[in-house]
């Protein structure tokens, strides 16, 4: 945990965002909040997963408003600069930095977190203010009113002991502390809070219902300022001269704000260009199993869902309720999900629910392996048995492969509806994500193939996979010929052969056929 009044840390922080490669101005997010100051609606709390800019708006709120500073050279140059509010609150307020993470060894206690805090602010207060008239048991709030100050709070992490589940017995009475500092004193200019959760809830409101919460879920004024927007990325592209934006929009895009607008995870958008590598690296650091465990809270009723979205599929879905700090594990369906959404795991836009892009994918990919998924994690461990199958030409082996699945106890691998065969073809192929590029019903030829397997290594066999159900496998062989489905790959690379694979499911006598052909 960190305090600190008026000092240039923030600037320092920032000033090395500012001269970052790839920076993005995010400044006029002060514009809206200059409004708010010294007035009813100065409580404001913006919550959003990890990665997605917090920390660094929350250094630019502190360099930007922090008296004793001059930060007019960094902030002459951004887009708050054209706004008349600009002059008016530049580096003009006392400005309290709290960040509630990390806790340290030596705390083990929930009041000795709190006396923490409660010390080094009074410390920093009375020392920048030269208090003297002070009584030992003054609380901080008196010390505060004391100074005859008027300072802007700058809060994060402010869930940090929620996220953690740490001191759960007292977390109502940290709610009741930032209650107690913060709610309707004068010398509050504004307070400005931050975290991945929202904020608990009680039967009659909340501790903190002063605060205006703007969340991932439900942010419609706050949202562009936090991920990069699809503009925002063409720029760096460009910038960069090297990254094609349709390479990171494949691996980064899926997340969208309350009013619809697309935004990716900028750390991840950051390091690809930097490396001029695609890859999951907001996976690379924290605890992703995340995943994995979120998804056995209630393996069963989600089960089919995850099949689904895993093939690429949306869920139909309402979800009203945002997961909060405070709450415990969760159970139902929609308890998950909301969880999951805060998280950043999935995205939920316009009643539809899905896995946002390929960088969560595979997260969900690894989650399936997990034993507690039963079949589903026999299925993906046998799916480097299809892929061998499949490029040697082993159609008995496909179809008895096929046959198994389909014959499981698990519901959307029975051909319910329409996707379902998808879904299994899904899983039966699942480990050739590691070496292939796969497309369902990508453009190519004369029309749209079901599947195609774009190989990622040079000596490794591209196919493409043509579903039909009730038809006899040649039609579906005629049909790859005839639409001329291969016209992609010749352009990808014209020596190398490429296998026509026919799947067909009779639906009377319940059996799949395939046909594999070179063309």
């Amino acid at each position: 945990m960190s305090i600190y009044l008026n000092t240039n840390k923030p600037l320092k922080n920032y000033s090395h965002l500012y001269r970052s490669k790839y920076f993005v101005d995010k400044s006029l997010i002060i514009e809206e909040l200059n409004e708010v100051i010294l007035t009813s609606d100065r409580y404001v709390c913006i919550t959003r997963p990890r990665r997605f800019g917090k920390s660094s708006v929350i250094d630019m709120l502190g360099a930007y408003y922090s008296k004793g500073l001059d930060s007019s050279s960094i902030f002459d140059n951004l887009k708050i600069s054209e706004s008349e509010s600009y002059k008016e609150h530049l580096n003009k307020y006392n400005v309290i930095n709290i960040s509630f993470n990390e806790i340290p060894d030596n705390m083990k206690t929930y009041d000795e977190y709190i006396n923490n805090i409660v010390h080094q602010l009074k410390k920093e207060v009375i020392s920048k203010f030269n208090i003297k008239d002070i009584d030992e048991n003054d609380s901080i709030k008196r010390i505060l009113e004391k100074s005859n100050e008027e300072f802007i709070f700058l809060l994060d992490e402010w869930d940090y002991i929620f996220n953690n589940n740490l001191f759960e017995e007292n977390q109502n009475d940290f709610l009741e502390f930032l209650r107690n500092l913060l709610k309707d004193e004068p010398y509050v200019a504004m307070c400005y809070m931050t975290g991945v959760l929202p904020i608990k809830k009680y039967s009659s409101g909340s501790a903190l219902n002063m605060f205006d919460e703007f969340t991932f879920l439900k942010d419609r004024k706050y949202g562009k300022y936090f991920g990069f927007t699809e503009d925002e990325i063409k720029y760096l592209c460009k910038k960069s001269g090297e990254m094609e934006f349709s390479e990171l929009e494949k691996w980064y895009n899926g997340y969208y704000t309350a009013k619809g607008t697309k935004v990716y995870n900028p750390r991840s958008v950051v390091k690809a260009l930097l490396n001029c590598h695609c890859e999951s690296y907001w996976t690379n650091t924290g605890a992703m199993d995340e995943v994995a465990k979120y998804l056995k809270y209630n393996t069963l009723e989600i089960r089919d869902d995850v099949i689904k979205m895993v093939s690429g599929e949306e869920i139909d879905l309402i979800i009203d309720e945002e997961f909060r700090a405070g709450q415990r594990d969760p159970k139902t369906k929609e308890e998950i999900y909301s969880a999951m959404i805060v998280l950043g795991f999935l995205s939920y836009h316009d009643g539809y629910l899905k896995i946002p892009n390929k960088e969560l994918m595979k997260e969900f990919e690894k989650a399936l392996r997990d034993k507690s998924f039963g079949y589903v994690s026999q299925i993906i461990e046998n799916s480097r048995k299809m892929l061998q199958a499949t490029v040697n030409g082993d159609t008995a082996t496909v179809e008895s492969i096929l046959h198994d699945i389909h014959n499981s106890e698990i519901p959307i691998l029975q051909y319910n509806d329409e996707n379902s065969l998808s879904c299994v073809l899904t899983l039966a192929y699942l480990s050739a994500r590691d070496t292939y590029r796969i497309e369902r019903e990508e453009k190519t030829g004369k029309g749209y193939a079901d599947f195609t397997f774009h190989p990622r290594r040079k000596n490794d066999t591209a196919f493409i996979v043509e579903l039909k159900k009730d038809e006899n496998v040649d039609v579906a062989i005629n049909q790859i010929k005839n639409k001329e489905y291969i016209e992609k790959f010749k352009k990808e690379n014209e020596d190398k052969k490429v296998l026509a694979v026919a799947i067909c499911y009779n639906s009377k006598d319940k059996e799949h056929s395939c046909k594999i052909e070179e063309i």
